[in-house]
């Protein structure tokens, strides 16, 4: 039975309800998120466990252990122990590219079906690693897997929800990333008790459990209809779609917007030489700055290297995993009211005030460690809570803007005919820049010890004010009618103003 909440847009009236059927598919595609966010979460807590260390790492282990000249911030500066956690995001970076010709020829159930596939034989292989390259290996498939569903995850929830509800199901993504998180998280905590000395060994097995939900749900999902249309002309199946999924029978508003959309797409013959055109100029913009800005924030630091970073301020092996628990809980409850109010807000207003929260934290965190943290010993016990209160705060902060918003806004911002090249694009640059922050946080944070936090604090400041001036509101406009709030921006209405007239530019 269908809940009765109805659906109407600005551009057009399109009809619809919230129903089970759409609720079920959204959260089966959102696996790919708890995937993503369990990989993320995994590594940062397997690596700050001694038995890990000792069997792959072992002079990281020895230099925690025994060298008692090395300064606090270098304890974990090993370009090995860093390309475990960043190798998933090389791979990632190729499949991406693939990902795309698979979604825009195959469908988006295809692609996810291919990323649940890869997923499940990472999981395998880094839970049965004997030595350092199979646990590489291990992570090499989970890349290929997070390159395929992120890149056909967020489209697909763009394009299944209603315009009023866009924003509240595509959060959906990243509440599930923080879930996969906090999974991690908790897992690693009970894992890190067992005596033996395996238990990273199921922290990085248990990757297969979400990982053959997404995989043998991906059988059962339906495809979009904005899919079904641009792969073939059955306008008749994609229409019975788009009645079970919006739970009413009039819908002929929303197909005939999808029919002109693909009938526009199917001109183009190559989406990435398309991109390049100036009509395509704010959409190329947002596509590679909304991923730089997102990787510059410095969340992927909390993420990754949350234990090992509570264990530099001084925090024990157990408390360290414990504090990131807490991040963790924080990240997927801000991430949920985010989903709550990211309709009624809009994006602009999120990313304002996450960005001045996450700058605020950012500034108060380096100040403590600057003042208190030197090279050896550690800090007094209440800086070291007062760290962790303020990194939740960054997290919180991050939670509900940039977290979010950064897969949202470039998911529903292409026109259909170069959407799969665009998120193609985001997700590249997402890649890149994680691996960058990934593979050089640990020298990063060697050298530049608490500055670090001043570094990323003025990257949020830059990225604020860019949003800010530069993106206009998108909340309840129709995914198909998008172009219009370009046109219509003080700044980007020179470029697509001139063009938008000219098809074939």
């Amino acid at each position: 039975m269908a809940v009765g909440l109805a659906i109407t847009s600005e551009g057009g009236h399109y009809n619809g309800k919230i129903t089970p059927f759409l609720v079920l598919s959204c959260m089966m595609a959102a696996m790919g998120g708890v995937i993503f966010g369990y990989d993320i979460g995994i590594s940062g807590g397997v690596t700050s466990m001694e038995s890990f260390l000792k069997k792959f790492f072992p002079e990281v282990f020895t230099r925690m252990k025994e060298d008692t000249k090395i300064s606090n911030y270098c304890k974990f500066d090993s370009q090995l122990l860093t390309s475990f956690t960043s190798s998933l995001y090389v791979a990632g970076l190729f499949a991406s590219f693939f990902a795309s010709s698979v979604t825009r020829t195959f469908g988006r159930m295809p692609s996810i079906l291919v990323g649940g596939a890869a997923f499940l034989a990472g999981a395998a292989l880094g839970g049965a690693a004997s030595n350092v390259y199979m646990l590489i290996f291990g992570r090499v498939l989970l890349g290929v897997g997070v390159g395929f569903a992120n890149q056909s995850v967020p489209l697909y929830l763009s394009e299944m929800a209603p315009p009023k509800y866009r924003g509240a199901i595509n959060n959906g993504f990243q509440f599930s990333i923080g879930i996969g998180a906090l999974s991690a998280n908790l897992i690693n905590f009970g894992t890190e008790k067992i005596k033996a000395g395996w238990g990273w060994r199921i922290s990085l097995a248990m990757a297969a459990v979400p990982a053959s939900i997404l995989t043998l749900g991906a059988f059962f999902l339906p495809e979009t209809p904005n899919s079904l249309i641009q792969r073939s002309n059955d306008h008749q199946k994609a229409k019975l779609i788009l009645q079970r999924v919006r739970g009413t029978d009039d819908v002929q508003a929303e197909l005939d917007d999808l029919i002109k959309a693909s009938s526009i797409s199917k001109t183009i013959e190559n989406p990435f030489k398309k991109i390049l055109q100036t009509r395509y100029r704010p959409q190329l913009v947002m596509a590679i700055a909304i991923p730089f800005f997102q990787q510059v924030t410095g969340i992927n630091v909390i993420a990754f290297y949350a234990p090992i970073l509570f264990r530099t301020i001084g925090l024990g092996e157990s408390a360290s995993l414990l504090s990131a628990v807490m991040t963790g809980i924080v990240g997927a409850s801000s991430t949920f009211v985010s989903m709550l109010v990211v309709d009624k807000l809009g994006r602009r207003a999120l990313f304002t005030i996450g960005g001045i929260q996450m700058f605020i934290s950012q500034v108060l965190v380096g100040g403590i460690m600057a003042g208190q943290l030197g090279d050896h010993g550690g800090i007094g016990k209440g800086s070291a809570y007062s760290v962790l209160v303020l990194i939740c705060v960054y997290v919180a902060g991050f939670g509900w803007s940039w977290g979010p918003l950064g897969w949202l806004v470039p998911s529903e911002i292409f026109p259909l005919e170069i959407r799969s090249a665009g998120q193609s694009i985001t997700v590249a640059v997402s890649f890149v820049f994680t691996f960058i922050v990934a593979q050089t946080f640990l020298a990063m944070l060697c050298h530049f010890r608490a500055g670090i936090f001043f570094f990323f604090g003025g990257w949020v400041v830059v990225m604020t004010v860019f949003m800010y001036l530069l993106l206009p509101e998108t909340k309840n406009v129709p995914i198909e009618q998008m172009d219009r709030v370009w046109r219509e921006h003080w700044f980007w209405k020179r470029l697509v103003g001139e063009v938008s007239g000219d098809e074939d530019d």
